[in-house]
């Protein structure tokens, strides 16, 4: 996407941006993977999240989330990351912003999860530094599910 740079924005949860880009999300995993992934973050339900969008002018980009984990002191959670096809390097930006978040909050790890059949994210990951590592929480037990993680200090 040619133009100027884009500038990254920490926004409320209930930002109306965040629920375009949520929705866009969501509709496009319903699409390919038959789950919207809806459940694992209800904006209402995550007031203690950091959000950042990605914007260039009036045009959004992409977003992503960032919360402490329950129940795992000190590691932060990865949650609705999303940026618009062609918009080269928007989710890299946004993934290190969410890290830096994530030190703010006095995380010194950072875990997520994705769908094994999303190989995309999955690469998109690995090359950010994150490994697989073993299943936590509500991803227990469920193959479709790879969780990932990395130390980012704090």
């Amino acid at each position: 996407m040619a133009g100027p740079a884009f500038v990254l924005d920490v926004v409320p949860v209930t930002s109306p941006d965040v629920i375009v880009l949520v929705d866009e999300l969501s509709a496009l995993l319903l699409e390919r993977y038959g789950s919207d992934g809806r459940s694992g973050f209800v904006p209402e339900d995550e007031a203690d999240a950091v959000v950042v969008i990605a914007r260039r002018g009036d045009d959004l980009l992409g977003c992503g989330a960032v919360r402490r984990l329950p129940g795992h002191a000190g590691v932060a959670e990865v949650k609705r990351m999303y940026a618009r096809p062609g918009t080269s390097g928007v989710g890299g930006a946004i993934l290190r912003r969410l890290e830096a978040e994530a030190r703010t909050l006095g995380c010194g790890e950072v875990w997520l999860e994705t769908r094994r059949a999303n190989v995309g994210a999955i690469g998109f990951y690995r090359h950010a530094g994150y490994d697989e590592r073993p299943a936590y929480g509500r991803y227990i037990g469920r193959p479709e599910a790879i969780c990932l993680g990395r130390c980012i200090g704090s």
